[in-house]
Parts: C-alpha cells; sequence; structure tokens
C-alpha cells in the first residue's frame, strides 16, 4: 500500500539554489553580518509582507502582523483552529514573501522522525554513511496537521525549535537563519488527532486561533478566490538577507528595567493565581519579551512600551498555562485568566520619555 508521507521542499523562486546550513548568529546570512536597519526600511519591508498576506487571506490583518511578529523574535507558531478557516494558507502566504528555501511536511500518523529531521544513508561507492537531510533543513518549515502525528515524530522537532540543529547519529547538523516553523493543527477533540505535549507546546512563541472571517471578508473571499487561489500570485517582497537585518533591527530594540518588572510579575502571577495548575515558564516569558520588541519596531519604535507587551501576552502565554480544574469547570478559558491578571497589575506611571532614559543608564 503507497504511504501517505508527504514531505516536501520548494526553493525560493529567486534564490534557485539548495539550502546549506548557515551559522547560528541571526545577523549572519550566508557569511555576512547583518547591519540594522534604518527605521524607514525597515517599516516599507515590513509593509511589503504584510500588504501581501492580507490580500490573499481576507480580514485577519491581526494574524498577519503576528504571525510576522514570530518571524521576526526569532520564533516559531502554532496555528490552531478549526479545518477550513485558513491556517495552512496563511502560513505558505508568509513563506511565499520571503525570497527563502521553504518546505512543508504533511503531518500523518506513519510519518517518521527521520522523515522530519533525515537520515544517514550507506553509500556503497564510498563505503561510508552520508547524511541526507529532512524536510526540517530550510529557512521557513511549514508543518500541516501537526497533531495528526504521533508523540514520538512530534518530538523530532524538539531540538530543531530550540537549538536549531539536528542530532542524527551522533553527528550535530546546524539549521540556517533565519528558521522558522509554522504549525498548524485542529482542536485536539477532533477525531484522528494527538494532542501536543506541553513540552512542545512551550516551543511555540505564539499561537494564533484563527476564527471565522466576518461577513465583508467572506464575501469577498467568495467573489477573489473561485477561479484560482490568490497564493499564485504571491512573489517573494524581500529577501532572506532583509530578514536577517529585520531580525537584527529588532534584536537592537532597547528595554528599560521597569519593562522586564513588570513581564516577570505577569509570569510570577500566573504561578501564584489559584485558577491556574500551571503557571508561565522563564522560556515564555523571555519569548514574550522578544515578541513585545518585534511588535515596538513594527509600530515604528526603537523602545518598548508596556502596551507592547500586553498585546502580545495572550498569544504567548495562553497555549502555555493550564486551568485548574475548578476553574475549568466554571467556564473559565486561559485567555480570560490572562486578561484578569494584566487588568490587576499595576504598571509603573513614569513620565513620557522615560522608557528611553534608561537608555544611558543601563
Amino acid at each position: 500500500m503507497e504511504s501517505k508521507r508527504q514531505v516536501t521542499v520548494d526553493p525560493s523562486p529567486l534564490q534557485g539554489e539548495a539550502y546549506s546550513a548557515l551559522p547560528r548568529d541571526a545577523a549572519v546570512l550566508n557569511g555576512h553580518r547583518q547591519h540594522v536597519m534604518d527605521s524607514e526600511r525597515f517599516h516599507d519591508a515590513s509593509e511589503r509582507i504584510l500588504g501581501a498576506i492580507n490580500k490573499v487571506i481576507d480580514g485577519k490583518a491581526d494574524a498577519a502582523k503576528l504571525a510576522l511578529t514570530v518571524l521576526l523574535a526569532q520564533g516559531h507558531l502554532l496555528l490552531e483552529d478549526v479545518p477550513g478557516v485558513g491556517k495552512t494558507l496563511l502560513a505558505k502566504t508568509l513563506a511565499r514573501t520571503v525570497d527563502c528555501t521553504v518546505s512543508r511536511i504533511q503531518f500523518t500518523p506513519d510519518l517518521l522522525p527521520s522523515d522530519v529531521t533525515g537520515v544517514s544513508i550507506y553509500n556503497q561507492s564510498s563505503r561510508q554513511f552520508e547524511f541526507r537531510p529532512g524536510a526540517v533543513f530550510a529557512n521557513i518549515v511549514i508543518g500541516d496537521e501537526i497533531n495528526r502525528a504521533s508523540a514520538k515524530t512530534q518530538s523530532a522537532l524538539l531540538e530543531c525549535m530550540e537549538e536549531h540543529q539536528v542530532t542524527v547519529d551522533g553527528h550535530s547538523y546546524q539549521l540556517g537563519q533565519p528558521f522558522m516553523v509554522v504549525a498548524t493543527q485542529n482542536p485536539i477533540e477532533m477525531e484522528g488527532t494527538y494532542p501536543l505535549p506541553e513540552a512542545q507546546r512551550d516551543r511555540f512563541m505564539a499561537r494564533i486561533s484563527m476564527g471565522y472571517p466576518d461577513q465583508d471578508a467572506e464575501i469577498e473571499m467568495l467573489e477573489t478566490h473561485q477561479a484560482a487561489s490568490p497564493l499564485i500570485k504571491v512573489t517573494p517582497v524581500v529577501t532572506a538577507n532583509d530578514v536577517a537585518a529585520m531580525i537584527a533591527t529588532v534584536q537592537q530594540v532597547f528595554v528599560s528595567t521597569a519593562i522586564k518588572e513588570y513581564t516577570v510579575a505577569i509570569g510570577r502571577a500566573t504561578r501564584d493565581s489559584a485558577r491556574l495548575r500551571l503557571g508561565a515558564s522563564p522560556r515564555s516569558l523571555l519569548q514574550l519579551l522578544r515578541a513585545a520588541k518585534a511588535t515596538a519596531a513594527l509600530d515604528g519604535r526603537d523602545f518598548v512600551l508596556p502596551d507592547d507587551v500586553v498585546d502580545v501576552a495572550e498569544a504567548v502565554l495562553a497555549h502555555r498555562i493550564i486551568l485548574d480544574r475548578k476553574a475549568a469547570s466554571s467556564g473559565d478559558t486561559p485567555q480570560t485568566v490572562l486578561r484578569g491578571i494584566l487588568a490587576s497589575l499595576p504598571v509603573a506611571q513614569d513620565a513620557p520619555g522615560a522608557w528611553r532614559r534608561d537608555r544611558h543608564s543601563a
């Protein structure tokens, strides 16, 4: 019987070159250190990416911005919702806007870990084992319906997502930069799915629930998507070097001591909450701050405000916390608990410009 495993690797339409492992430093690509972009170039590049996505995904501008935020914050994205609302379409569109290597993995119960990471094959002519890279060796990896694969195959992504490397037969192989996993999944209560364990979910910087489009967006979709998918017309609007420079720019965004204290306070409040059985991990707070820096950069600032942290807190933390049984039975959700925590935490009311003045004393 023919296997259902599907692993495809699509070369960049502009690059036209095979993928090769690149240095782990996010500001280094193809052997060249990236310089920080000025605000005008950064704004122009981000607007081109968001404009291309919004032409394909109707009525989901917030989801598009969050997806770009995760890319620039060097994170991974989990798209979770019912079938048919555009999860895979969003992932494919984001990937096509960047001139880099892209791979797509269709997760099924018979998918093997070696299909993801690669395998060593014995070459009879050279009498040596040669490593054949798996689908994870690409700049952007799309994992479609990740919760349909077994836990063993899901766990093959753990090292890749956290350490940006693959270890096979005792040898480690570095992944390139930029590197991002965009995974989609259906709700765990649907048939034929294997829920992601907490350790795997914690590797994803943010989770997006697409939701149904509003009436106007759905009518627009019916008018524009009938003859052919608009995804066909999407072409790269930035290069991989541009993305690396944008990432380097985000890394330079300033974070004051007060913002760091506010971020830690959010995490500790989730751990102390009586309505939560599991609070936010230290890794999640680090990723929360990275996402806040990317949000600030996309808004045209080189410093982080408390609003930047609040804007991404739900997307970054909600999938990492676990409700207490009593809270779950009373109708609470991780989102409502987080909103309550954010509403109750005080934010330091500093004088205008104080978020930036700390730069010279930090």
